[in-house]
């Protein structure tokens, strides 16, 4: 047997939440447990974190990668400066800020002229020949936007959804002009 200090980064990790599970306890508080870790070790760390919430296990969770959290966490609180900036799940934290938009981008000047006429509203890049409106990225706006077009016999070259993310969100809770900090009921 090999002794622990030469172990790597994520088998380190994997054999602290070993010693952690013996007494099979209920609540395991672990702290920022994938830092430092390759993309695969931190997957296989995800996996594990999973198994123990699925086995009934709390697990509370200190991560700086925001997408972890979006991964794996029921419930999400936003520090800043030690205090909770905002709580809550990662669909209403996420709904706390603006942000959200469709990108239609075209190859052809002249239909990309046509759109820009038919969806007055949005913002125009003349250099890209690209347009992008707001939106919460609901399928029912989407397709708003597509039958918009079509009716106009246009079609874009390309369209993307951007729906703000958790860094989005940590940025703006953090900033200095910040949003407000209660989860808003999504009303459709």
């Amino acid at each position: 047997s090999k002794p622990a200090s030469t172990y790597s980064g994520g088998m380190k990790r994997r054999l602290d939440i070993a010693m952690t599970l013996v007494g099979n306890p209920r609540i395991i508080f672990l702290d920022e447990p994938t830092t430092g870790l390759d993309p695969r070790s931190r997957h296989t760390m995800w996996g594990i974190i999973r198994e123990l919430v699925s086995d009934g296990v709390t697990v509370f969770l200190t991560t700086q990668y925001l997408e972890e959290a979006d991964e794996l966490a029921d419930r999400i609180a936003v520090l800043n400066d030690g205090k909770i900036a905002a709580e809550g799940t990662a669909e209403e934290l996420k709904r706390l800020i603006p942000g959200g938009h469709i990108r239609l981008r075209f190859t052809d000047p002249a239909a990309y002229q046509q759109a820009a006429t038919v969806l007055h509203d949005a913002a125009r890049d003349d250099e890209a020949l690209a347009l992008q409106m707001p939106s919460d990225g609901s399928q029912r706006e989407l397709r708003s936007i597509l039958d918009w077009l079509d009716s106009a016999g246009i079609e874009a070259d390309e369209l993307t959804v951007h729906t703000p993310d958790l860094d989005d969100v940590f940025f703006a809770l953090t900033s200095d002009n910040k949003v407000p900090t209660q989860p808003k009921e999504n009303v459709r």
